[in-house]
């Protein structure tokens, strides 16, 4: 479908907060009739029962003249439009079916939407608004499956894991535009039916064709409401129409909580791990200035707090030759925070004979290279050097490639090896030290929309033990009077709380500085005063508050 088409259907419309859809102008006119039937349509095709009898002996799946039909033709439920069989369409769009080849790749391959999606949309020239339809539908469809899979089993007549993958991909891509995107319901039911008979096939199609229509039915606000009343509790009831796994939920509850915020606010933070994120770019001091990346685009504004980030409403990030050649990015603000509050953080004087006030930097777990390339930048600005290790050899080059801008005396190498062992081989040869530890990634849930249905509550107990096992490692490379920054991209207190008191606990040569201080130093003079970093030592940072991913940092002082 073309972008003109696209205009005039209303499908490139983003949905808007909570995925419930805007109210339009002449909606009525789509809504089904208290019998399930088109408004003002035609029922001619429905056969009588009486009918099936009298020329099969009584079986109701039979038309009058003995073929057998359809489950959902047998009931009426098959909608047919006035084209006749060789003029229907016989296909969908490329945005469509780019969107359904990214889920069947996440579903089929355990493959990432961020990874797939982009190089899916330049191989076949898919742009513009188009490209934008193509990622809301499939990001939007990956954040809100839960949701879709509960009001979807309302419609079907089996349940979910008796469909084939492909056919319920396509059932989940049919819903979000009915509920949470501004498209018309006939161009949403009919498109993704021509969609269905070009990758499922003709039968589902049909199926298709009639569970889209009871969907359609019923408004966003009574699916929600439904949803809520099948729920064995409140915190279930949110889970189920917020589209998050409830052990998921009752862990974020764990963390506004443990972090001194009220637990009323769940539903606002998981509402807002449904919205999709603006894209943040990172402009990296001395290699290049904002101003540089704002000056005459009205897309690209200064972000909230960090000095670096800028916000890009639309378009391709690629389109900047600040970014195509490295010296700019495009990383979360929170993401830009940590890294900035560990380059500030307070170092105390070095012991006699070490290398230096501030010479030596590490980044233990450096892959992919967004936080290893703004601290590079950093370092070259203050004649101090960077090493990032990796443990992965595919994400060391990434790392790699994200350090081409910056100068080559800033960066002394790019390592492949095992974090753990930091500590050993090189103990007390660092000024600072980040720890981006391998986590769940709760806290990132809208950026990478597949995540919260692959993790488990038995990743953590793995995880955590990482965790412990890089931060004591972290904490042996650091000099005395060197400080390690304790960063993850999740909230959860398992993952960032619990993890540094169970390794200070073990430990008498450590101090825990004040974080939320720190920041504050870092973020725009202009909104010191504004920025929420609550009375605890640590930093949690959230997507409903402060419009970041939920980054946590601790910032942790070698004493001895």
């Amino acid at each position: 479908m073309s972008a003109e088409r696209r205009d005039r259907d209303g499908s490139n419309a983003r949905s808007n907060r909570n995925g419930r859809p805007q109210r339009r102008e002449g909606a009525a006119s789509n809504r089904r009739s208290s019998d399930g039937t088109p408004g003002g349509g035609d029922n001619s095709n429905a056969r009588s029962n009486s009918g099936a009898a009298r020329a099969g002996g009584g079986d109701e799946r039979r038309d009058a003249r003995g073929r057998q039909r359809g489950a959902a033709r047998s009931r009426g439920e098959v909608h047919r439009g006035s084209a006749a069989p060789s003029q229907r369409r016989k296909g969908t769009d490329p945005a469509r079916a780019v969107a359904y080849d990214v889920l069947r790749q996440v579903d089929g391959s355990d493959a990432y939407a961020n990874l797939v999606l982009p190089p899916l949309l330049r191989e076949r020239g898919i742009r513009g608004r188009d490209a934008g339809f193509a990622t809301e539908l499939a990001y939007g469809t990956l954040r809100l499956r839960g949701r879709y899979d509960a009001i979807l089993a309302h419609c079907l007549d089996r349940p979910l894991d008796r469909l084939d993958p492909p056919v319920l991909d396509v059932l989940r891509l049919g819903t979000h535009q009915l509920l949470a995107m501004r498209v018309p319901q006939h161009a949403a039911v009919s498109e993704t039916v021509g969609l269905a008979r070009e990758r499922t096939g003709a039968g589902s199609a049909q199926l298709v064709n009639a569970v889209l229509r009871r969907v359609a039915r019923t408004p966003l606000d009574d699916w929600l409401t439904t949803l809520a009343d099948d729920a064995p509790d409140p915190l279930a009831a949110l889970a189920a129409t917020q589209s998050h796994p409830v052990w998921i939920a009752r862990a974020l509850r764990d963390a506004l909580a443990g972090n001194g915020r009220p637990v009323d606010e769940l539903g606002a933070l998981l509402a807002a791990d449904n919205d999709a994120p603006r894209v943040t770019l990172v402009a990296r001091p001395g290699l290049a200035d904002p101003h540089e990346l704002a000056d005459g685009d009205g897309r690209v504004t200064p972000a909230r707090w960090a000095p670096t980030a800028l916000t890009l409403d639309g378009g391709d990030p690629a389109a900047f030759g600040a970014v195509r050649d490295g010296r700019a990015g495009v990383q979360d603000e929170g993401s830009q925070l940590v890294a900035l509050a560990l380059a500030a953080a307070p170092l105390a004087r070095p012991q006699p004979g070490s290398t230096g006030d501030d010479a030596r930097w590490l980044d233990l777990c450096a892959g992919p290279g967004g936080k290893a390339a703004l601290l590079a930048a950093l370092a070259a600005e203050r004649g101090a050097r960077l090493v990032a290790n990796e443990v992965q050899p595919h994400r060391a080059r990434l790392v790699e490639k994200a350090l081409a801008a910056v100068p080559a005396d800033a960066v002394e190498a790019v390592r492949t090896g095992d974090g753990r062992a930091a500590g050993q081989d090189e103990p007390g040869a660092y000024d600072r030290v980040l720890l981006d530890a391998p986590c769940t990634g709760l806290g990132a849930l809208r950026r990478r929309p597949e995540s919260r249905w692959r993790r488990t509550p038995a990743d953590l107990a793995t995880l955590t033990g990482l965790q412990r096992e890089l931060l004591d490692s972290a904490l042996d490379a650091v000099r005395p009077g060197g400080v390690v920054g304790y960063v993850t991209c999740s909230p959860h207190l398992a993952e960032t709380q619990v993890v540094v008191a169970d390794v200070l606990r073990r430990r008498d040569d450590v101090e825990v500085l004040d974080a939320p201080a720190v920041v504050r130093e870092v973020v725009r003079p202009e909104v010191r005063d504004a920025v929420e970093l609550g009375d605890r030592q640590d930093v949690q940072l959230w997507p409903h508050v402060h419009g970041t991913d939920a980054m946590h940092l601790t910032l942790l002082r070698r004493t001895v």
